[in-house]
């Protein structure tokens, strides 16, 4: 991995801060693989992030596993490349407790600048809490600052 570059590498490696948003989530990395286009990551879910049961919020299980689906596509590109996400649908399945939430993505196809992402969000025992499937548009860095 050391010899990766760009956004998210720089950030995995230490180079740059991680974005502000994945410090809120609690974010760490964990492996990525970027032969199979596979990442794995977890979060620190805090009692901050719960409704009125104490079960975590589903907008933040949203933000864990959109912060999970962009990153197993960006471990995957150019130091000049950034991926911008178009659309993203996600399925809760089990309420969930303040903890450890790791996440895994995937990037299922690729055609061009389009990819099609899937991510999955896993409790302490391994249950599914939460799925998602996204599709983003590999655009140049250069963009980024301005894509939707």
């Amino acid at each position: 991995m050391g010899a990766r570059s760009g956004p998210f590498w720089d950030g995995v490696e230490g180079r740059a801060p991680i974005p502000p948003a994945a410090a809120t989530l609690g974010l760490e990395f964990i492996a990525a693989d970027t032969e199979n286009a596979t990442i794995e990551l977890a979060f620190a879910a805090t009692e901050d992030f719960t409704n009125p049961l104490g079960n975590v919020l589903g907008a933040f299980l949203s933000a864990m596993l959109y912060d999970t689906v962009g990153p197993a596509l960006l471990a995957t590109l150019a130091p000049d490349e950034f991926q911008s996400t178009l659309e993203m649908k996600v399925s809760f399945l089990r309420s969930t407790r303040p903890g450890r939430i790791t996440g895994k993505g995937r990037v299922v196809h690729r055609a061009g600048d389009l990819a099609y992402l899937e991510g999955v969000l896993l409790d302490p025992g391994e249950a599914i809490i939460a799925t998602a499937s996204a599709t983003a548009r590999v655009i140049p860095l250069s963009e980024a600052a301005s894509a939707p």
